[in-house]
């Protein structure tokens, strides 16, 4: 009978032990749930506290001329201009700055897919702000924000309803803040840094880590290549911080990435509309992201080059992306003409 009472006090004892580890496990599973919402919490107040500075105003009222109403990002397909200003702090008192690196982006909802158009900075074409034509990454320096976006559309017949303009300080804290991206430099090379001394950057060719300012300089060379290779390698930079910004390793930074961005861009996105992207980017995993870049040929019709855009490969990327974003058939002055025809002989 005692065996038998010490046999039951054993049992209980392991029981007791048994429901005591699962309260801890549970315990200690409540205590990493709550410190992530809290954290989570934390960001969402962070982010919404740096954002809301960085808004500015395009100037355009609350929607592209292109557009027949303003659009909704959570709802509807829309168009971005990311623009990279040749500019940092010791750069402001020359005024706006040209863009460095212009890429248009499409996105669609329904697809989940997002296209990227780099621009070559050195194209030739027309700046409604100045009335004539000459190098796309002009049109910033002669107007700002207003001036880029109305060449953009122009040049493309389309739409632009956000924009995104960063400068150097944000590209390299960024990077800096994810402890380097990896990229494979095609050649070596000598580069100035953000502060404009000369041969400051030194990279050889092959795989390696980049912190900002080697990536800067890997972003802004074109030495030993054209201004579409250039581009080429600007859109694999972005993926390459997208690619890093998403790994668990840099959940914990998001505060320092968050402030990173806050303090060097200007958007005429509100946070709520940032909320939207965030959402529609996460909501059924990866994006289908594909990148584009506009054929040419070298142009120096006097002293100065450019980069004279290939008729055919811009019609392609116009057509592109008006049916990504899911607009009418842009019709031709011809068409038109043939339209007012057939309306007079109608008539009669």
């Amino acid at each position: 009978m005692a065996d038998n009472s010490n046999q039951a006090n054993r049992t209980t004892i392991v029981k007791k032990r048994k429901l005591r580890k699962r309260v801890y496990i549970i315990m200690i599973a409540l205590v990493f749930i709550l410190a992530a919402g809290g954290y989570a919490t934390y960001l969402y107040l962070e982010a919404q506290s740096a954002l809301t500075g960085s808004f500015k105003d395009d100037g355009r009222g609350d929607k592209s001329t292109l557009r027949d109403e303003a659009v909704n990002p959570k709802l509807d397909n829309v168009s971005v201009l990311i623009m990279g200003i040749d500019s940092s702090e010791a750069r402001e008192s020359a005024g706006p700055g040209r863009t460095d690196a212009m890429i248009f982006a499409t996105l669609n909802k329904k697809d989940k897919s997002v296209k990227l158009v780099s621009i070559p900075r050195d194209s030739y074409t027309y700046i409604p702000e100045v009335g004539y034509e000459t190098k796309i990454n002009h049109a910033h320096a002669h107007g700002g924000t207003k001036a880029a976006i109305e060449t953009v559309e122009h040049l493309f017949e389309l739409p632009v309803d956000y924009y995104v303009k960063l400068n150097f300080e944000a590209f390299i804290d960024v990077i800096d803040t994810l402890d380097g991206i990896e990229m494979d430099v095609p050649y070596e090379f000598k580069e100035q840094d953000s502060t404009d001394k000369a041969n400051a950057i030194h990279l050889k060719p092959g795989k390696q880590t980049l912190n900002g300012e080697e990536a800067l300089a890997l972003a802004r060379t074109r030495k030993h290549d054209s201004d579409v290779e250039r581009g080429k390698r600007q859109l694999e930079i972005i993926q390459a911080i997208v690619d890093k910004s998403v790994s668990i390793t840099t959940i914990l930074k998001l505060d320092d990435l968050i402030n990173a961005v806050a303090e060097n861009i200007s958007t005429n996105l509100s946070f709520k509309d940032m909320k939207s992207l965030v959402a529609y980017s996460s909501s059924t995993g990866d994006l289908d992201i594909e990148s584009y870049s506009i054929d040419g040929i070298d142009y120096q019709p006097s002293n100065t080059y450019y980069w004279k855009l290939d008729d055919q490969s811009l019609e392609d990327t116009k057509k592109l992306l008006r049916d990504h974003l899911e607009l009418p058939v842009l019709k031709s002055p011809i068409d038109e003409v043939e339209e007012e025809d057939d309306l007079e002989t109608n008539q009669y």
